[in-house]
């Protein structure tokens, strides 16, 4: 059986870097982290599969990079047959799906995969961390693989490879932007900075809701590191006009401007006309095969 991780193992051999010995998992424990670096973290997008290669050109187009060779697998524990590639690009890595036959469940609203050094500690913690499991782990011919939700429904896979990959540091390390109620934001916040061991870098309790389509309004927004990268998470009263809270993922690029002209001469359409927030510069795309994106330089001059 092919799953998620096999995509990962055939970028190796297109992206050419080196794998080493697999590494001694250590002890479960709540404690540990599990983590083994944001340039080994994806997100998952879902595309009709009579798109994908159009979706594909567009994100190497917009921000360069290689990809692993296409094929079709199997990528979920029950029968089922998907097109799947690795898009590897300098701001962050996508892993993609057209999928030809039904989606089985749980499958297709997991936002991103990490990888871990030990799979079914990284449950374990996980889960004594808030979390749940959407599915039993599964093995695979290089690993294992598992999907995990955590308090506000945000869904997540795990995976662990036999042979540890070795991949640059990103130039850039891309955003999982995560959208939530005051309901739901203190169990997501302790459950992730619990297990992730992440650092919170900034606590903006009364931020601009212009920044996710909401002027006039104040919302709070989170920004956290972690060895599984960068999260930022909006905390609102949950009335988002579209697209904001369908954008999954936020792309630091240096040059907005140029970046956009890019995306758009390779079929990207802009959905949120660049606008500044502090020390940001930030517009929303929608791909090619309706993946919506953040794209952003951090610096206005």
């Amino acid at each position: 059986m092919k799953t998620f991780t096999l995509m990962i193992a055939a970028a190796m051999v297109v992206a050419g870097p080196a794998v080493t010995p697999a590494f001694a998992a250590p002890p479960a424990s709540a404690a540990a982290d599990y983590a083994v670096g944001a340039q080994y973290d994806t997100t998952h997008v879902y595309v009709p599969q009579d798109q994908f290669d159009t979706f594909v050109a567009s994100f190497v187009a917009t921000f360069g990079g290689t990809t692993s060779k296409q094929g079709e697998f199997q990528v979920t524990p029950t029968p089922s047959l998907t097109k799947s590639q690795l898009v590897l690009t300098p701001s962050g890595t996508v892993s993609v799906f057209g999928f030809k036959t039904p989606i089985p469940y749980p499958f297709g609203d997991e936002r991103t995969g990490y990888l871990t050094t030990d799979l079914d500690a990284a449950v374990t913690s996980a889960v004594a961390h808030g979390a749940v499991r959407r599915l039993e782990s599964f093995p695979d011919p290089i690993g294992r693989d598992s999907v995990i939700q955590w308090p506000g429904g945000v869904n997540m896979q795990l995976y662990w490879h036999t042979a540890k990959p070795n991949y640059a540091p990103l130039t850039t390390v891309p955003e999982n932007r995560i959208y939530l109620t005051a309901d739901a934001a203190p169990a997501f916040l302790k459950s992730w900075t619990g297990f992730a061991h992440a650092r919170i870098m900034a606590d903006d309790k009364a931020a601009p809701g212009a920044e996710i389509g909401e002027p006039g309004k104040t919302i709070r927004r989170v920004s956290l590191d972690s060895g599984y990268g960068k999260m930022v998470v909006y905390v609102s009263d949950g009335q988002l006009p579209w697209p904001y809270g369908r954008d999954m993922t936020g792309y630091e690029v240096t040059d907005l401007a140029a970046t956009l002209a890019k995306a758009g001469a390779a079929g990207v359409e802009t959905l949120v006309e660049p606008f500044a927030t502090g020390q940001r510069q930030s517009a929303i795309v929608r791909f090619p095969g309706g993946y919506i994106a953040e794209i952003h330089s951090d610096k206005v001059g």
